[in-house]
Formats: C-alpha cells, sequence, structure tokens
C-alpha cells in the first residue's frame, strides 16, 4: 500500500528507511544542548559548510541608477555587489515625513514558476503587465507588499533572486529554446508563457550544474540575502538595530534560513514555507523546487529546527490548510517542535504558528497579521 501512495513507488521503502536515521543530532531539543548561543553557533556553522558557498565579503559598491518620488515614498533603482563578480539589482523604498533612522525590512519575492519578474512581484512598478498584475491578485490579493510596508513607516527592500527578473536565465543564441522565443513578441503574454516554460524545464539543468560544480544554489541564494541586509544597514534612513523580513514560498524558505544565519534580523515573517520534512518525504517533493535543497542537512537539522535558530527574535509563521505544497500534518509538526524550542530558550512569547483555512498564498488578512506582528517587535 505505501508503494503505491508514493511518487517514488518502490523506491520509497529504501528511501524511508534511510531517511528514518536522519535523527537531526544538532536540534537544540537534544539534551546534550542547554546554551542557546553555544547552540546557535554551533549549528550555524554546520549550515554554512554545507551550503558550500562562502565568497569574500567584497565592498557593496553600491550604485543608485534611478530615483522616483512617488508621493508619500521614494523608490530607488540600486545594483550592489554581493561577491566579487556577482552584481545584485534591488529596488529601495524610503518613506517620507519620518524621523530616521526607521526599521527596515527584507522583503523576499516567491518562485510560483514566475521567473520573468523578481523583485516586481512584491514591489509597485509603473504599468504593470496584466500577467503580472494576475500573478499579485492570486498570491497577495492585489497587494504590492514592498509598498504596503513603506506606506507603513519602514525602508523596504527587495532584489532580483538568482534565476529571477534581471537575473534570469538567458538561452544561447544557437539554442532551440532561443529560436522559439524569437519567434514571439517580447514581453507579450505568449511570449512570458513561453519564457516561464522554458525556465521551469531547464531548472533541474540549472540545478545539477551548480551542484555538481561543488556548491549549492540555497548557499548561493542565502548569501545574497544576507548581504542585502549588509546593503539595508548601510543606509542612513535606516536604524541597524530593527532589522526584519518576510516572504512567501520560496521567499518563506529564505526569510526562514536568512533569519535563522542572520543575527541582525529581529523579526522574521515566514509565509507558506513550513513543515517538518519526514511526512513530505512520501508524497510532497514533486511540488518543491531545486533551489531549496542542501544535501545532507537533514541529518543533523529538521526544517522546524533551521527557522529555531531565530530565536531569541521574534518569529511569525503562516501555513494555508489547503496548502497541497505541504501537509497539514507535518506543518502541526513543525510548530510544535518551533514552540518547544522557544520555550525552551525562555522566549515563547516570540513566537507564533497560524493556520488559515487557504491555500498556498499571502492573502490581505494574512498579510495586515504579519504588518502588526512586526510592528510589534521592531
Amino acid at each position: 500500500m505505501s508503494r503505491r501512495l508514493s511518487d517514488v513507488g518502490n523506491l520509497y521503502e529504501f528511501i524511508k528507511n534511510e531517511e528514518q536515521k536522519s535523527l537531526c543530532t544538532m536540534s537544540f531539543l537534544s539534551e546534550k544542548y542547554q546554551d542557546l548561543t553555544e547552540w546557535k553557533k554551533e549549528a550555524r556553522f554546520k549550515i554554512r559548510n554545507l551550503l558550500h558557498y562562502s565568497p569574500k565579503r567584497c565592498d557593496l559598491n553600491p550604485q543608485v541608477v534611478e530615483k522616483k518620488d512617488k508621493g508619500d515614498y521614494f523608490q530607488e533603482k540600486v545594483y550592489f555587489f554581493t561577491a566579487s563578480k556577482v552584481r545584485v539589482p534591488a529596488y529601495v523604498l524610503i518613506p517620507k515625513n519620518v524621523d530616521y533612522p526607521v526599521p527596515g525590512i527584507v522583503v523576499l519575492h516567491d518562485h510560483g514558476g514566475m521567473y520573468y519578474w523578481g523583485k516586481e512581484k512584491v514591489v509597485e512598478t509603473e504599468n504593470e503587465h496584466p500577467m503580472l498584475q494576475e500573478f499579485k491578485n492570486k498570491c497577495y490579493s492585489g497587494r504590492s507588499i514592498a509598498n504596503e510596508l513603506v506606506r507603513r513607516g519602514y525602508v523596504a527592500i527587495s532584489i532580483d533572486a538568482f534565476y529571477f527578473g534581471e537575473r534570469r536565465f538567458i538561452p544561447h543564441p544557437a539554442s532551440q529554446e532561443y529560436k522559439l522565443l524569437q519567434k514571439v513578441k517580447n514581453d507579450s503574454s505568449k511570449y512570458i508563457e513561453l519564457y516561464n516554460r522554458i525556465s521551469w524545464e531547464k531548472e533541474e539543468l540549472v540545478a545539477r550544474t551548480i551542484f555538481l560544480s561543488g556548491f549549492t544554489w540555497p548557499g548561493v541564494m542565502l548569501w545574497d540575502d544576507i548581504r542585502t541586509v549588509d546593503y539595508l544597514t548601510s543606509r542612513y534612513e535606516v536604524d541597524p538595530d530593527r532589522i526584519g523580513c518576510v516572504g512567501l514560498s520560496i521567499g518563506g524558505y529564505r526569510a526562514a534560513h536568512l533569519s535563522a544565519l542572520d543575527e541582525r534580523i529581529k523579526v522574521s515573517c515566514v509565509v507558506c514555507w513550513m513543515s517538518s520534512y519526514r511526512p513530505m518525504i512520501k508524497k510532497h517533493v514533486k511540488y518543491h523546487t531545486w533551489m531549496i535543497y542542501i544535501p545532507g542537512l537533514y541529518k543533523y537539522l529538521d526544517l522546524p529546527d533551521i527557522v529555531s535558530l531565530t530565536a531569541p527574535n521574534a518569529l511569525l509563521v503562516i501555513a494555508g490548510s489547503k496548502d497541497p505544497i505541504f501537509p497539514l500534518e507535518g506543518v502541526k509538526m513543525a510548530f510544535k517542535k518551533i514552540e518547544k524550542v522557544y520555550l525552551k530558550a525562555n522566549v515563547g512569547h516570540k513566537f507564533r504558528g497560524l493556520i488559515y483555512n487557504t491555500p498556498h498564498e499571502f492573502n490581505a488578512e494574512m498579510q495586515d497579521y504579519a504588518y502588526r506582528w512586526i510592528q510589534k517587535w521592531i
């Protein structure tokens, strides 16, 4: 019966047996850990080693290429370096009529199979394409969450993650994919649909190439997010002691790991990206992108262990009971484990786990709660 229920058929029993050897030996709930600071130091060291991507901290060398007055806030287009040859684009939204410095929020965009845009999924832009508007309607109740935050008095920043937006995959001119795209009008809905399909098909190949080359996709993504905090805290408008992050889907994955790895994040909102791994393995791996895998990590830490590294800082995790990507059983298991870690760390009041009767989304009701949570802690 279990073989029929699993997406990996008869191989599931072997995989299950091996998975059960992953005892998450570095969980803070282990009796060997009593001091939160020492546990975090050891666990972070392990995660960073397994990410296999640790460029030297180069000069950010930021360049503001555009600044627009948007009425109640300014919008800047900025480029900065996260590694010596990695230049990242970002939108920075700065509120007006406030006393600087103010809190800063790293707004982490999702995956959603929409590779054509990155930061634009969470930042309001002029003359938005109908497909982008439709995407925001589906995932964010039509809102641009970075703009929601800047209007609440925060400096908000969003970058393009690797493989999205300005950092997206471009087929070789001699390739069949490039020729197919040339036959369609650039920026048309048909072009964007075709581009997203090609990028989806190529994602596995890009991941395999990255892994074979000796580093990991999460390593790149999370390092860029940490360097984004470096840039955000360098701004005179931002109070470096009041930094938060928020994200949906893979943005939630990024928020969970950013607050786990970077002590400067004082409040984190992880939306629709949480489960213990065990209930996911039989049926849910097929829903997940290649961008999240850190080989070997589960032997030491489960996902709720990782996000619990946020303690003693504030953590909000939101899930949807109708979200097909994560088993509800796994979500509840994760919430219980995070709660136990926070209680052991004597900061139980700083964790909140919420389940809404919704699909995979960050709707207006969820957002309003998240903004109140952020306001409470920074």
